[in-house]
C-alpha cells in the first residue's frame, strides 16, 4: 500500500510561497518521513554533473562539491535507467558519499543502505533524491510505485523552486533597471531624435543603421554637445537587444572610491557605509546596453577591471569572491583624442582598442549648418510645449544669427539659447499673441551679427544692477503693470536657471503663488 502522508505533505509544499532554499528543505523533511534514512540530499543535473541544492546528515563541504556522473557511477547508474535504484550493501560501485554522513562518518559502503530516485519532469531526469541508512536492509520493503511518485513529485518541486526563483529574480532586475532608469531620466532630456538632413547626418544615421544589429562595441566621439548619448541610444534601439534596458553610467562622476562598486556592485560590510547588497551597472544592463558616457574620465585603477569585464563578461561584486557572468553590450562615449590619451599614459591601450571596435564620430554643429533651422524649429516648439505658450518663430534677423554663430556648445547650446529667448520674448508679449524671437532675444555674438535696437519685443535683460529696461511707450497703466510683472518674473526665472520654485524664493512668493500669477500674464498654461 502506498503512503501518501509524505506525498501530499510535498504536493502542499508546491503551492506554498517559499524561498528556494526553504522549499528544498522542506522536501527533505518530507522525504526523511517517508524514508527510514539517516542522510539524505537533492542533487540537480546540471551538463554531465550533479550539483547540490540541499542536504541532510551530510557534511557542509558536500554543498560546494560537484559530482560527475562518469566519476561517481552509483549516481550515473540512477540518472542512466531513469528509475528508483537500491544499491545493495556489498555493491561494488563507489558510494559518492563515502566518510561524509554525519551520523557515522567511518560508516563505509558494506555497512550500510543506499538509495537513488531519479527526478524527472516532463519524461526527463533533471536531477537525483539520495537517501543513505545505517541498517544495511533499511529500503528493501519500500514500495516501487511509492519511490516512482515521490521522484515526480520530488523533480516538480525541483521545477517549481527553480522558476520561482528565475521569477523573483527577474522581479528584482526590473525593480534595479527601473530605479536606475528613474535616476537617469536625464539621459532623455532634450528629446531623444537625431534631427537633420545635411549629408553629414545621413552619414551618422547609415554608420549607426550598420553597426547597431551587430554586438561590436562602439566608441563615439565628439565634441561636447553634439548628441552622442543620443547616437548610443538609437544604436540600443536598432539592436536585437531594444526591449532590455539601456544603463547610463557618467564616468567623469564617479570618484576613485566608488567606482568599482558602481560598476560591480558590492556585499553588505564589503566597506564603510555597505548596509546592504547592491547590484553594480553591470549586472542591471545584463541583457541590454550599458552606456559609459566620459569614459575617457574612468580611473586608471579601474581600467584594467573594466577589460576583463569586456573581454569575458565576468564581474565580481566588491566583497565576494564568486564570479558573475553577465552578457551586456557597451556602448562608451568620449570628447576627448583618446589616442593621444593612451600616448601619454592617461588611458590603457589595451582597453582603448576593445572599446574601439566601432568607432563612429558625430560632427560637431557648425559642419552641418544646414540642420540648424529644423533643430531650431524642434526645440522652438519643445520649449513652447513646456512653457505653456502659444505660436513662437523666428524673425529674419534671428535666423541669420543662428546660422552665422560658432556654437561652441553645438546642439546642447542651440537648446538652452533657444529655450532663454522663448522665456525672454514671453514676458514682454501680450498673453495669446504670437511670440516673435529676435537676435536681441537670443543674445549671441555671431560674426557680423548687429543687434537691432529695442522694440515692443526688446530683452528684459537688467541694464544695470537691480534694474530692467521695460517698453511701456504707448501702454495704460494696467497694461505696463503686466509687462513689469511678466519681465520680473521672467528674469527671476532666467536668473535661477528655469527653476520656477527658486524663482518664487528669490521674489519672495509662494511657488504656488507665482505660477498662478505665470498662468494669468500668459508665462504658463
Amino acid at each position: 500500500m502506498v503512503r501518501t502522508d509524505p506525498l501530499l505533505a510535498i504536493a502542499v509544499n508546491l503551492t506554498a510561497s517559499l524561498a528556494f532554499k526553504d522549499r528544498l528543505e522542506r522536501l527533505l523533511a518530507a522525504v526523511r518521513e517517508a524514508i527510514p534514512c539517516d542522510a539524505a540530499a537533492v542533487l540537480e543535473l546540471v551538463g554531465q554533473e550533479l550539483v547540490p541544492l540541499a542536504t541532510y546528515g551530510l557534511a557542509p563541504e558536500v554543498l560546494g562539491r560537484r559530482f560527475p556522473r562518469g566519476e561517481h557511477p552509483r549516481l550515473d547508474v540512477v540518472v542512466a535507467r531513469a528509475a528508483p535504484v537500491r544499491f545493495p550493501a556489498d555493491s561494488d560501485l563507489a558510494d559518492p558519499y563515502d566518510g561524509l554522513l554525519l551520523v557515522n562518518p567511518d560508516a563505509t559502503r558494506d555497512v550500510h543502505a543506499c538509495l537513488g530516485c531519479p527526478l524527472v519532469e516532463g519524461g526527463a531526469v533533471i536531477g537525483v533524491l539520495t537517501a543513505d541508512a545505517l541498517a544495511p536492509g533499511a529500503f528493501d520493503d519500500l514500495d516501487d510505485q511509492f519511490l516512482e511518485m515521490l521522484g515526480a513529485l520530488a523533480g516538480a518541486t525541483l521545477v517549481a523552486a527553480r522558476r520561482i526563483d528565475a521569477l523573483e529574480a527577474a522581479s528584482r532586475h526590473q525593480r534595479q533597471v527601473a530605479q536606475v532608469l528613474q535616476r537617469d531620466a536625464a539621459l532623455r532630456e532634450g528629446g531623444d531624435q537625431l534631427i537633420g538632413t545635411s549629408p553629414l547626418m545621413q552619414r551618422l544615421r547609415g554608420e549607426i543603421e550598420l553597426v547597431a544589429p551587430s554586438d561590436f562595441a562602439v566608441l563615439i566621439g565628439g565634441e561636447t554637445g553634439v548628441g552622442k548619448e543620443l547616437v548610443a541610444r538609437a544604436v540600443h534601439q536598432q539592436s536585437p537587444r531594444r526591449d532590455e534596458p539601456l544603463i547610463y553610467v557618467n564616468c567623469a562622476a564617479l570618484p576613485e572610491t566608488i567606482a568599482e562598486s558602481e560598476l560591480f556592485g558590492h556585499l553588505r560590510g564589503a566597506f564603510t557605509g555597505a548596509q546592504h547588497d547592491r547590484a553594480g551597472k553591470f549586472e542591471v544592463a545584463d541583457k541590454g546596453t550599458l552606456f559609459l558616457d566620459e569614459v575617457s574620465e574612468l580611473p586608471l585603477v579601474m581600467q584594467p577591471k573594466l577589460l576583463r569585464a569586456l573581454q569575458q563578461g565576468e564581474i565580481q561584486r566588491v566583497g565576494s569572491d564568486r564570479l558573475l557572468r553577465v552578457n551586456v553590450r557597451v556602448v562608451a562615449a568620449t570628447n576627448r583624442d583618446l589616442v593621444r590619451e593612451v600616448a601619454e599614459g592617461r588611458f590603457r591601450a589595451d582597453l582603448f582598442h576593445r572599446l574601439n571596435m566601432y568607432p563612429i564620430r558625430v560632427p560637431p554643429l557648425r559642419e552641418r549648418r544646414s540642420d540648424i533651422p529644423l533643430l531650431a524649429g524642434y526645440f522652438l516648439d519643445l520649449h513652447r510645449r513646456r512653457l505653456g505658450l502659444g505660436p513662437v518663430r523666428l524673425t529674419e534677423p534671428a535666423r541669420h544669427a543662428l546660422a552665422v554663430a560658432d556654437w561652441p556648445g553645438n546642439v546642447r547650446e542651440l537648446d538652452h539659447v533657444l529655450g532663454r529667448a522663448v522665456l525672454r520674448a514671453s514676458a514682454v508679449t501680450e498673453r495669446g499673441a504670437p511670440i516673435l524671437i529676435g537676435p536681441e532675444h537670443l543674445q549671441l555674438d555671431a560674426p557680423g551679427l548687429t543687434t537691432p535696437q529695442s522694440t515692443e519685443a526688446a530683452s528684459v535683460e537688467p541694464a544695470a544692477e537691480g534694474s530692467l529696461t521695460l517698453p511701456i511707450a504707448g501702454k495704460t497703466l494696467k497694461q505696463a503693470v503686466e509687462t513689469a510683472k511678466r519681465a520680473v518674473i521672467a528674469h527671476a526665472v532666467a536668473v535661477n536657471g528655469g527653476n520656477w520654485a527658486a524663482a518664487a524664493r528669490s521674489l519672495g512668493m509662494a511657488r504656488s503663488n507665482l505660477h498662478h500669477m505665470a498662468q494669468r500674464l500668459g508665462l504658463r498654461r
